[in-house]
Order: structure tokens, then C-alpha cells, then sequence
């Protein structure tokens, strides 16, 4: 049975038939641990001579966007990451500098570390980043875990994190400014709710509800709440949603966007599994990347990974999945030209192509730990979600 918050960000189905273990990660910030894998030639560009600085950051109990924001605040030195980690996690990923000749020494506090490895003559992007291992110990399962071997065959849907956890709604926030109804996506922003957030959260949500309660109860939202306050602020200033969803950061305004077209996605996969699409293997016709990440037409006899369309106002139709995309767009009565936007255009996106299946590496288990590699863009929680097959996945950690 697909567990209720699946169903909620897209996900109607297992891609395969193994029983699941139960159990829960994330007791602890050890049994989660993430080790970010860039590529060879990236390594070998590393070196002495000046030029862009490039760190190891190793933290937990704090996100990556975060703990860049503290060494910003403490260190003066702005630093970007090629992906962004979990808080409640040991993670270990590169982050650069964007200032040719700007760096700093090594630096700790008690939630992260960041050690200076060297400098590129060119800063790292996300490019540069082709996997992530995972080392996972998963508490409180049935025996079996050694007996899980279906993990070359899992689709690639986008896990939990895409949609906000315990709170899915940043795709329905990203749906409401397709529709222009930016009336709708402040009230998803101060007062959606959800059984998995806090009481105390829940508590000023429901008072959020009201207008005539933003004044009132303003200093009563946790700084913790950031997006939140800055929107309230906005709407007591001005009462203009517009207004206010515009003072949300641009990167997270994007966010809502993609998280919406990673639920048609979700979706899209989901019932073209069901309608017996084969998604694992390549055939004429398709839309296809090759082994560098390279886009491109089915080719007989060359190692390919099929691709799904990824909808946007550029959305190629001449798939075999225009039916069942089409089918979902009609269902939540979305058209391919609603991602452009007029009102804020800098939001619009023309959408793309993402590999159907998980390509994974180096896998191996043993009694409770569970070790694997996934290619940039792909959730370990999806993997996970096939092996445990858990009721409720926000209560065993996802």
C-alpha cells in the first residue's frame, strides 16, 4: 500500500516487488552519512597556484545553506556549494569561493568544519559534481537487508526533500503562481499545515489563517520561520501578495517552480509505470542522455539512459509519455505555456529532461548499513523508500 504523503508528491507506485524491512534512519546524525564525488578531471584541476579557493565542508546538524550563511556572517567570504546536504546528516561536500584571490584558512565551529584543499583556475559548478555516496545504517528492520538486489531497477522520482518534508507544499506553493493566484500561495506560505509539523508551528499557522491576524501575531513567528516573516512583513506593509511573494528570495521563488514540475514528474512516471511503459530500457524514439550527461536522440547499439520529459513552457511532446503527461496536465488543469510567466518572469521556466531510472554504484550491505553511490539529482530516500518499504516513511525518518 503507497503510503499516504506518496501519493501527495506524485509517488503511486513501488518500482519493485521486494517485501521492505521497516525500520528508520536517521537515529542520529552518524547513521546518515553523505560524501560529495566530483569528477577525475575536476580533482586534477585542484592545485597550488592562485585562483578561485575551493574548501571541504564537513558539518551536521546544520544545512549547507545555513552553515555558508555563518561563514559569510563570521569569515566575510561568500562560498558556493554544488549541492546542497541535509542537516540532520554527517556530510562531506566541496564548496568554492567566487572571488579569484579571496580566501580563508580552515575554520570550525561545533556544527562544521571547512578545510582550504586548493584553487581552479575556474570556479566549480554543479557540473563538476557527478555523484554522491551514501553509507546508511537503517535502525530497527527485519532481517533481509542482504537479500534486496532490485536496486538497478528503481525509478527516479524526486524524493521528499523536493516538496518540503514534513510539510509538502512547496508544489502546491509553485502551482498557485503558475495560476497567478498569489493570494493562494501566501496563504500555502503562512498557513498550510501538516500532522508532521510542530504543535507550536501548527498553533501560529492556524491563527496565520486570518488576516486580520499578521499584525498581532508577527513577533509570535519563529526566526526559524525566515520565509515566512519576510512574506507577513510584506503583507502588513503593503497588503499586496504580488508584492510579497516577490520579496521571497529569487532561488526559492525557483524552487516553488521546479517542486511543482518535480510533482508532474513524480506523476508522470508513476502512470506511465503503471500502463506498462518499460522505463529501463531505450528504444527508437526516445530522448535518451549518454554516459557524459549529453542529450540526445535514441541511438541503436550506444549505451543510453532514457529520459522523461521534465514539463515547462518548452515541453517536447514527441514522446512516448505525451499521454500519460498530457492525461496529469488536464487532471490538475495546467498547460505547458503556464510556466512562462508574465507577472515574474524570472520564475518561468522552459523545463528539460531528467533520467527516468536511479543509476547506481558500488552497492553493498551488511547486517543493518547499507553503502551506495547515485548520480547528481537522484535521492537516496527513494532507494531507501524500495528496501524498507516503510508505512509512514516522515515517521522513519525520510
Amino acid at each position: 500500500m503507497i503510503p499516504d504523503i506518496d501519493s501527495q508528491i506524485g509517488i503511486d507506485v513501488y518500482s519493485t516487488d521486494f517485501v521492505g524491512i521497516g525500520g528508520k534512519i536517521r537515529d542520529s546524525p552518524e547513521d546518515f552519512q553523505v560524501f560529495e564525488i566530483i569528477s577525475e578531471k575536476s580533482q586534477k584541476e585542484i592545485g597550488d597556484n592562485d585562483g578561485y579557493a575551493v574548501y571541504k565542508l564537513r558539518k551536521k546538524k546544520i544545512d549547507t545553506n545555513h552553515a555558508l550563511s555563518d561563514i559569510f556572517r563570521k569569515k566575510g567570504i561568500r562560498l558556493k556549494s554544488l549541492g546542497l546536504k541535509d542537516s540532520y546528516a554527517i556530510t562531506e561536500q566541496y564548496v568554492c569561493s567566487g572571488n579569484k584571490g579571496h580566501s580563508v584558512e580552515d575554520y570550525s565551529t561545533e556544527k562544521y568544519s571547512l578545510t582550504k584543499i586548493g584553487y581552479v583556475n575556474k570556479p566549480l559548478s554543479k557540473k563538476d559534481m557527478i555523484s554522491n555516496h551514501f553509507k546508511i545504517k537503517i535502525s530497527d528492520c527485519s532481517d533481509g537487508l542482504t537479500n534486496f538486489t532490485e536496486y538497478e531497477k528503481i525509478l527516479n522520482f524526486y524524493g521528499y526533500q523536493r516538496f518540503g518534508s514534513k510539510r509538502a507544499v512547496t508544489h502546491l506553493i509553485g502551482k498557485a503562481i503558475l495560476q497567478r493566484n498569489f493570494q493562494k500561495a501566501v496563504d500555502l506560505i503562512l498557513s498550510f499545515t501538516s500532522s508532521y509539523d510542530s504543535k507550536e508551528n501548527t498553533e501560529i499557522r492556524e491563527k496565520l489563517k486570518d488576516k486580520e491576524n499578521y499584525s498581532k501575531f508577527y513577533e509570535q513567528v519563529p526566526k526559524q520561520m525566515d520565509t515566512e516573516r519576510i512574506v507577513l512583513k510584506e503583507m502588513i506593509d503593503s497588503d499586496d501578495c504580488s508584492k510579497a511573494i516577490r520579496v521571497i528570495p529569487l532561488s526559492l521563488r525557483r524552487f516553488y517552480i521546479q517542486a511543482y514540475q518535480s510533482f508532474i514528474f513524480n506523476k508522470s512516471l508513476s502512470l506511465a509505470f503503471s500502463d506498462g511503459e518499460d522505463l529501463f530500457e531505450t528504444q527508437i524514439g526516445d530522448v535518451c542522455f549518454d554516459d557524459h550527461g549529453i542529450i540526445g536522440k535514441y541511438v541503436k547499439g550506444m549505451d543510453q539512459n532514457l529520459a522523461l520529459p521534465f514539463v515547462g513552457y518548452s515541453y517536447y511532446k514527441k514522446t512516448r509519455f505525451d499521454y500519460q503527461i498530457s492525461q496529469i496536465l488536464t487532471q490538475e488543469e495546467i498547460t505547458p505555456k503556464d510556466f512562462y510567466i508574465k507577472e515574474m518572469q524570472e520564475v518561468s521556466s522552459e523545463g528539460g529532461f531528467r533520467q527516468a531510472s536511479i543509476h547506481v554504484t558500488d552497492y553493498s550491505s551488511h547486517d543493518d548499513i547499507v553503502e551506495f553511490s547515485l548520480s547528481r539529482g537522484s535521492f537516496a530516500t527513494i532507494l531507501l523508500r524500495e528496501i524498507m518499504k516503510p508505512q509512514d516513511p516522515i515517521l522513519a525518518g525520510f
